[in-house]
């Protein structure tokens, strides 16, 4: 019997030893993870933003402007965007709010007596939590509505602090793709150049992403403005943001946009049905397409297995960051399938 230590075995078993503690304790791991992200997410959302808008900065440099110029037109424009959005629109949002509380309400009781069904129950519940709502959106000042405030205090300092970062991410990201490069450079240049598939990827996404959701807040809005629908600005807004959910977003908007105006009139439910089956059309073939590119083109199969994944394993989280996901690992496959398929070529010349 060899007396020779077989290093190999003894590393094995302190792994296995390791991974049984690491499972072991999941929920503290978990635990710990759920609040260094709950920490960190405002840096990591300000650093997504400003890596998002870095192509609008280096765009303006090459128009001849100065990088501090450039960020300082960049940071002007959004706070001036996010305030007269917030100046012009709340009040409009709060009006149409109680329009869109009514017109539901209205539905359900439509939709009871027509086909004799017993809905009062649901009704009523339904219309204290609406009243509840808008009494809260409308009355920030009485003791009801503390746990809104401190919510709302809770997402102001978020936001400070994520805006905060975002501004220093974005004057100071050409050093930090700099420093990133040199870093990869150093470990591996294989390794740089798949960062740099990587963040050609998910620039192309983010910016197609930004420009498709300013694209459906106004399409949308101005649509169900002319057709008259009385709750237009609360579809655009729904439009705008429910384009992080690939087909199933647009689908929940127009589902709301038909049935609240099948209690306003007939002829208001007949334009919005014809705007919810030829523009999404106009969308997915045409708008989406030209403003993605053909290098962050998906399958709208694989797009709808991809969300319905994300979502079953991660909820709405899941749902949003489904398609990025998939993207990082379709660009993954593509830039190390040589690599991959000469491995397997060895494991067969091996066997």
């Amino acid at each position: 019997m060899s007396k020779k230590l077989n290093y190999g075995i003894i590393n094995l078993a302190a792994l296995m030893v390791l991974l049984y503690i690491g499972l072991s304790n999941i929920n503290l791991w978990l635990g710990i993870l759920g609040k260094v992200v709950s920490v960190l997410s405002p840096f990591i959302v300000g650093f997504a933003f400003a890596y998002a808008f870095t192509p609008v900065v280096n765009w303006m440099v090459r128009k001849g402007l100065s990088k501090n110029l450039s960020v300082t037109i960049v940071i002007l424009a959004l706070v001036l965007v996010m305030f007269g959005m917030v100046a012009l629109t709340l009040p409009l949002i709060y009006d149409q709010s109680k329009s869109f509380a009514k017109g539901v309400l209205e539905f359900l009781n439509n939709i009871g007596v027509k086909y004799n069904l017993n809905i009062g129950s649901f009704e009523l519940t339904l219309n204290d939590y609406l009243d509840e709502m808008l009494k809260e959106l409308g009355n920030f000042a009485t003791t009801s509505t503390m746990g809104v405030l401190n919510m709302l205090l809770g997402f102001s300092s978020k936001f400070i602090v994520g805006f905060v970062g975002f501004i220093y991410f974005l004057a100071d990201m050409g050093k930090i793709r700099k420093w990133i490069k040199e870093a990869l450079l150093s470990i591996n240049k294989r390794a740089c150049e798949y960062f740099k598939c990587i963040d050609v990827e998910i620039t192309n996404y983010l910016k197609g992403l930004l420009t498709f959701m300013i694209v459906q807040f106004f399409e949308y809005s101005i649509l169900f403005f002319i057709v008259g629908h009385p709750n237009w600005l609360i579809l655009g807004l729904l439009a705008c943001l429910t384009t992080v959910i690939p087909y199933f977003g647009g689908l929940i908007t127009n589902i709301i946009a038909i049935f609240t105006a099948t209690v306003v009139s007939l002829p208001l439910t007949i334009a919005t049905i014809v705007i919810c089956l030829i523009f999404p059309q106009l969308d997915g073939y045409v708008i989406s397409p030209k403003i993605y590119g053909k290098t962050n083109n998906v399958n709208p199969l694989i797009t709808i297995m991809v969300v319905s994944v994300g979502g079953t394993l991660a909820g709405m989280v899941g749902i949003i960051v489904a398609l990025p996901i998939y993207l990082l690992v379709r660009t993954t496959y593509h830039f190390f399938k040589g690599d991959l398929r000469r491995g397997i070529d060895k494991v067969k010349e091996a066997i």
